[in-house]
């Protein structure tokens, strides 16, 4: 018996070699590389094996000797990547991570791939290795470009495949895992953390080589498993709580972010479509589609000790895992711990909105203002033009009606002289009036309106503006008390003490 050692067999680094088995369209990457020309997409989830099998295709089919391998994560690789389309006759180039490219480099070789194809160019060849859905980045900016790449999208392997994989280790070593079904679980379809897992559970039991004798492993999987994470937890879990707490944390928040952080753990490919996501989770739509539209979580994903463990494309919208390690990380964490630790007072809230704004459009300068400062606030704001994407062809009346009457925690109503006059103030404030009794009413009046003692409104805490004043700088202010309004409550909510800021007048009444 040829004599191995245990990093040779279980890699946790490198090609596999020993251990390699063929993924399931392993056949459909050896036709394409054979094919003059046609360029080449493999794309799928960190950890699958996309790199290793491209890799071995290439040996396999005599290619690997014409072979330049580049990628995104080296600068001077880069930097040859992005004159490909100048030369001539470069032979058989493989870009890795192709989804960290800049995007002019993308849309670069998005045409060049066009050109290859047109002409079955027999000596030049682009291979591209991307993580799940990076040949849609390419069609979308060439959209007839879909017919002139063969896109070959690995899925999460079965665990047969799983289990090949690691009887080849068994033989290799000389050993019997006991916890090979355990492994093939938590593996999830990826060959890498088989291979971790397999190499861990060796290490344990002692086996550094091939064993003279058949020798069994036993040792504890849950507590291999738990020292891999404890290991992971002092490369992930700052990271990781910085992602899940967001850019303005606030304990009594919507967690946009914990939300997809939840989400990406419980996808079985490590990559989501956060589009697809925010569709089917319609108690976190708003407050999720904010982060994401206006660049929030394009930012703190950008931000130091984040940057290389997730990946968003902000074209497609798809946010991805870079890191199989965290894969593994994220599905072993005790969540609920995790939550607790990230400091959520209210992880589940059932209101779609934190405020919705009522408002004569005479007053909309004032009331876009605080929409902004809100919205910077990271709170979900109803805004009559924030939502004409869904309000159109749509019942108005029918549409906002629900949302004012009970799906929004607060109503905001900007009451300018013009306010009750009008069709639409007069809809909305039938159907929040029930709430001003129960505190979920903020009026805020217009200094240009008289005072009357039989508006009950004046007899609860309001706030004032100037119609004529700086609107800017008092919807500031408004905007600030309203958010502090809404912690208070929360925390108030969920047990713990609200603690004001020095400037909160919201509680006081207008004089």
């Amino acid at each position: 018996m040829r004599q191995l050692r245990l990093e040779e067999v279980f890699k946790i680094s490198g090609v596999p070699t020993v251990t390699f088995v063929p993924p399931s369209r392993f056949s459909a990457i050896k036709v394409a590389l054979r094919t003059p020309g046609r360029g080449v997409v493999v794309e799928g989830p960190s950890g699958i094996g996309k790199s290793t099998s491209v890799t071995r295709a290439l040996e396999e089919t005599n290619l690997a000797t014409k072979v330049t391998k580049l990628t995104s994560r080296v600068p001077a690789d880069v930097e040859y990547i992005s004159v490909l389309p100048e030369l001539s006759e470069f032979g058989i180039v493989v870009v890795d991570d192709f989804h960290r490219l800049p995007e002019d480099v993308r849309m670069s070789l998005a045409d060049l791939l066009k050109v290859l194809a047109d002409r079955e160019d027999e000596h030049s060849k682009l291979v591209i290795i991307g993580i799940n859905r990076a040949g849609d980045s390419l069609i979308s900016h060439a959209p007839d470009l879909a017919n002139r790449i063969e896109t070959i999208r690995f899925e999460v392997e079965p665990p047969a495949q799983i289990y090949a994989m690691i009887s080849l280790g068994e033989q290799a070593l000389n050993v019997e895992v006991v916890a090979r079904d355990q492994v093939a679980e938590a593996a999830n379809g990826s060959f890498y953390i088989a291979q971790l897992l397999s190499f861990e559970l060796c290490l344990a039991a002692g086996v550094e080589e091939t064993s003279a004798e058949p020798m069994v492993v036993n040792p504890s999987f849950t507590g291999v498993s738990r020292r891999v994470l404890e290991r992971q937890e002092g490369r992930f879990g700052i990271a990781v709580r910085s992602f899940a707490r967001g850019t303005k944390f606030r304990p009594s928040g919507r967690a946009p972010y914990l939300h997809i952080l939840t989400w990406l753990r419980e996808a079985d490919t490590w990559s989501i479509s956060l589009s697809d996501e925010i569709a089917t989770h319609p108690n976190q739509r708003i407050s999720v589609a904010q982060v994401v539209d206006k660049g929030y979580l394009a930012n703190l994903i950008k931000s130091e000790g984040i940057v290389d463990l997730f990946h968003l494309d902000e074209r497609t919208k798809v946010l991805s895992i870079e890191d199989p390690h965290l894969a593994f990380y994220l599905r072993n964490l005790d969540w609920a711990q995790f939550v607790k630790e990230v400091g959520f007072s209210g992880f589940s809230v059932e209101a779609e909105y934190d405020v919705a704004l009522s408002f004569a459009g005479e007053d909309r300068a004032f009331a876009e203002l605080l929409y902004d400062y809100l919205s910077d606030d990271e709170l979900q704001v109803l805004y009559d033009l924030a939502e004409q994407d869904r309000i159109l062809a749509e019942d108005i009346e029918r549409y906002l009606a629900p949302i004012y009457e009970s799906r929004t925690r607060f109503v905001v109503a900007v009451l300018g002289e013009r306010y009750g006059q009008k069709r639409w103030t007069i809809m909305e404030s039938d159907r929040f009036k029930h709430r001003i009794e129960r505190g979920e009413v903020i009026p805020v009046w217009s200094t240009a309106v008289p005072v009357s003692a039989f508006d009950k409104t004046r007899d609860i805490g309001a706030m004032r503006f100037d119609p004529n004043g700086d609107l800017q700088a008092q919807a500031r202010v408004v905007a600030g008390v309203v958010a502090r309004k809404i912690a208070s409550d929360n925390q108030l909510k969920f047990g713990t003490a609200a603690r004001s800021g020095p400037d909160d007048h919201s509680g006081a009444p207008t004089r």
